[in-house]
């Protein structure tokens, strides 16, 4: 099986050593990196792998959760902190796990053995598409989420979380596959991480796009081609250089 290539982020040095401790406890992971800021982390991520995060939140310069906002890259992330009130907006940013110093070996566990769930699911839980809906498998049950009703796809590694008008859904596929299969005239993939069903968008500036209140990238990758399949339609304008 392969490695997770993982980073520590912490601007306390033992902190650092309790959790190289422990993930020398599991074939899982191959510890690439440390780093006392979050900038020196980001340089370190611009050119090379990284698959799993360890992140502290309270650290100068730039905090955890506002380093995590900036990522464009879609590693899994841990975030181990002190403060425990930070918990519901980092689950709102999509984290897999939450620490609270100090970690037990046990509470470790269970976060590896998450990371291991999800690493290891089926290639796919998607049982079918048609021309109005996706059937999923997600959490022991079965949904049909209609195409009208999903604002957006986040891709994390070997899943995605796919937002409705109503709910989040997590299923294992990755964002390439499930992009093939969805209708172009309706969904545009945006960046590496985000596919956006372009009924939703509000606003398109040089690099990014607002869908109601949330701000998701538009990637130069990609740029191009959605400007190209959309604006031919007439539904997106092409904003100014100014813009």
């Amino acid at each position: 099986m392969k490695k997770l290539n993982c980073i520590i982020i912490d601007d306390e040095p033992l902190a650092i050593e309790g959790i190289e401790l422990y993930l020398n406890d599991y074939d899982l992971f191959n510890l690439v990196g440390t780093f006392n800021n979050a900038i020196a982390a980001n340089t370190f991520m611009q050119t090379n792998q990284v698959d799993v995060l360890f992140l502290d939140i309270e650290m100068p310069k730039l905090n955890g959760l506002d380093f995590l906002k900036t990522l464009k890259s879609n590693p899994y992330v841990i975030l181990t902190t002190a403060y425990p009130q930070f918990a519901l907006e980092a689950f709102e940013l999509d984290v897999i796990d939450y620490l609270v110093k100090p970690i037990g070996p046990d509470r470790f566990m269970k976060t590896v053995n998450k990371l291991n769930d999800i690493y290891l699911k089926p290639t796919s839980d998607i049982t079918e598409f048609t021309t109005d809906y996706i059937y999923i498998k997600a959490e022991r049950k079965y949904v049909k989420l209609f195409y009208k009703d999903i604002k957006y796809i986040k891709g994390l590694k070997d899943y995605v979380i796919i937002y409705t008008t109503g709910e989040r859904v997590i299923t294992s596929i990755n964002i390439k596959t499930i992009y093939n299969e969805l209708p172009k005239n309706i969904f545009s993939r945006t960046s590496k991480s985000y596919i956006i069903n372009i009924n939703f968008i509000k606003t398109v500036n040089s690099d990014t796009i607002l869908l109601d209140n949330e701000e998701l990238p538009l990637g130069k990758t990609y740029k191009d081609d959605f400007f190209n399949n959309h604006v031919k339609n007439k539904l997106i304008q092409r904003p100014t250089k100014n813009s």
